[in-house]
């Protein structure tokens, strides 16, 4: 006999179960049947019961790991920045951050930028790094090699996860205060009469001392920056160079004050010294295929900037679909750039006179996140040693780079004209009776700007005036603007236009200054042949004939300009901000008549004839049919 709760077998029916205990005398006699029936009962109930332990099995698995995968900690992330006594805190920035306790530094430094700059429209759009409280870099947990995480942290500190504060700091904050650190510590060392013997030899040599140091022997605290950073940074904290001049001739009222607001510009210092450091980023080893239809630059564009830190192979394709006989070392991306910087200005992100152009939102461009894309297309074209649109308001170049907290524009910028006729009339108030009239007629365009106030003096018309055309500018485009700054962030060129606005200003903004003869006379090297040789005296009568052509089309300003002659031998329109590398050079043929351009090493060969008048001619028609890179 078997018990029906338990199936403990038992020979004699007793009233209780002596394995559960339980109340059996309902239990019938034993008999043939009912042992096959307490047989197959006790047959279901070890099946059910081992069907119940592995249920519960599984059940405190699923629990366990469920338990594991939602678990997050909430600790607090604040700022830190530089100050005259140290790295320190910023009041009133902390914030509280769900986190995994198992992340790493890394992405723990991520999700506290995210959640920082949700908070602080005010940061900057620049490289931060983690510290903990003391300025220290977190990379490894403190006195160990063991790689941080915030569960060790918190076990190493012995506090809760709440009582956690982590900062973030700009690298260009945490390398000053590094380099200013070891700069005292080394001139700790130098005697008081040695300093006095010649302070700027001993302050250069402390220099020389750290920046070696830090190369060579470099600090854990700054083991991820890297040498180029190091270089731009000890430069810019040690002020070893004078102000960069902008040039005079500029008419522009804001080159003047740029000039006088950013005397801290290194002496010598040009956008190509800037440049060169930033196309160390370039990945020489991959390259990224650029297939262009000069019909349709844009499209072949917009396809290829996915992958900006590789180097750039483009194809042309005439309108019959064959490609053009090219090999690209350098002519046909200079030339696809100088196309897509002119295709750029006219795209319609941009409003505003063709010398003052600010970027307005476009809804089918934000969609498909073009404002982002135009500013990496800058960025990539400028590093790559391309040309960039020069057609930026400098207002807005300023605002941009961060050196105008307020942005100021002239009514005339603004391109709608009932906005500027409404604009004027409030400007233009002579008394305040008529300043409310006209406030009062354009209330609907204020309180969409979300500056319309009661005027309770006639001065309260350039407070209106001013924020509406801030709003109009700015606070309007406040995403289209985000998305282009995030673009330029490309291989790092933002951060190169902040720190150095006036190298950068006469390229991104429009100036009047234009190709001359004797420019473009200078930025070729001629190369003649032996001196006393009958091939020397034919090539310097034809050098006259070049000079007399290029001032002969700047004079004719008709079907052919000096840019034409600059693009046909470089691929180029302007002179861009990395320079023309390599260095333009002028050769002489005899076995054409018309001239012939190698755009990749820069090289232009005219022909040898008998008179500037066949000369002029061949140069003409040679320099406006030419129909591609590889034919002459």
């Amino acid at each position: 006999m078997y018990c029906p709760f338990c199936g403990f077998q038992f020979e004699n029916l007793t009233k209780f179960c002596c394995s559960c205990g339980k109340d059996i005398s309902f239990v019938p006699a034993k008999d043939a049947s009912t042992e096959q029936e307490h047989s197959r009962a006790k047959t279901v109930v070890q099946q059910f019961f081992k069907y119940r332990e592995g249920k519960e099995a599984e059940r405190r698995m699923f629990s366990k790991s469920k338990k594991k995968s939602k678990k997050t900690v909430n600790i607090s992330v604040g700022i830190m920045n530089k100050k005259k006594t140290g790295m320190r805190p910023m009041r009133g920035k902390s914030l509280p951050l769900n986190v995994d306790p198992s992340w790493s530094s890394e992405r723990l430094l991520g999700a506290a930028i995210k959640k920082l700059k949700d908070f602080n429209q005010d940061m900057k759009y620049v490289e931060y790094i983690l510290l903990y409280p003391d300025g220290s870099q977190i990379k490894n947990i403190p006195g160990t090699d063991t790689p941080f995480t915030i569960e060790l942290y918190k076990e190493a500190v012995g506090k809760s996860y709440r009582r956690i504060t982590l900062f973030v700091c700009t690298l260009e904050d945490f390398l000053s205060e590094y380099f200013n650190q070891s700069i005292s510590y080394v001139s700790t060392d130098v005697s008081a009469s040695e300093v006095e013997e010649d302070d700027e030899h001993v302050m250069f040599y402390n220099i020389f001392f750290v920046i070696i140091g830090s190369i060579f022997y470099r600090s854990p605290s700054i083991s991820q920056t890297s040498d180029v950073q190091v270089f731009n940074t000890l430069f810019m904290y040690t002020n070893i160079y004078a102000p960069v001049i902008i040039d005079s001739s500029s008419s522009d009222a804001e080159g003047e004050e740029l000039q006088k607001e950013n005397c801290d510009e290194p002496d010598g210092l040009t956008a190509a010294d800037v440049i060169s450091n930033l196309a160390l980023k370039i990945n020489k080893t991959s390259c990224s295929r650029f297939n262009i239809n000069r019909a349709n630059v844009w499209d072949g564009a917009y396809r290829g900037f996915r992958s900006p830190n590789s180097g750039m192979m483009v194809k042309f394709f005439d309108d019959v679909g064959l490609a053009e006989e090219a090999i690209d070392t350098g002519g046909p991306a200079r030339e696809f750039l100088t196309l897509l910087m002119e295709a750029i200005r006219t795209r319609r992100i941009f409003e505003g006179k063709d010398y003052a152009k600010y970027l307005t939102f476009h809804s089918k461009a934000a969609d498909e996140n073009k404002y982002f894309y135009i500013g990496r297309m800058i960025a990539v074209s400028i590093v790559h040693g391309g040309p960039v649109p020069c057609c930026l308001s400098p207002n807005f170049f300023m605002y941009l780079v961060g050196k105008d907290k307020t942005f100021e524009a002239p009514i005339d910028d603004i391109t709608d004209e009932e906005l500027k006729k409404a604009l004027l009339e409030i400007k233009n108030a002579t008394s305040l009776s008529e300043l409310r009239v006209i406030t009062e007629k354009h209330s609907s365009m204020l309180q969409t700007a979300g500056c319309y106030r009661f005027m309770r003096t006639l001065e309260d018309k350039k407070k209106v005036v001013a924020d509406y055309i801030q709003w109009y500018f700015i606070y309007r485009n406040h995403l289209s603007i985000q998305s282009f700054r995030e673009g330029l962030a490309t291989l790092d060129l933002l951060n190169a236009l902040e720190q150095h606005p006036s190298v950068f200003f006469s390229f991104m903004c429009y100036t009047e200054t234009r190709l001359t003869a004797d420019l473009l006379e200078n930025i070729f090297h001629v190369q003649f042949g032996p001196p006393g040789s009958s091939r020397r005296q034919e090539e310097t009568r034809v050098i006259s004939y070049w000079q007399d052509y290029l001032l002969s089309v700047e004079e004719r300003n008709g079907s052919l300009y000096l840019e034409d002659i600059l693009m046909f031998a470089t691929g180029l329109r302007e002179i861009p901000p990395a320079a023309i590398q390599p260095n333009p050079q002028l050769l002489f043929q005899t076995t054409s008549r018309f001239p012939v351009a190698d755009v990749c090493a820069n090289t232009i060969k005219i022909p040898v004839l008998h008179s500037y008048e066949d000369f002029q001619e061949a140069m003409d028609y040679g320099i406006q049919n030419s129909p591609g890179f590889g034919l002459p």
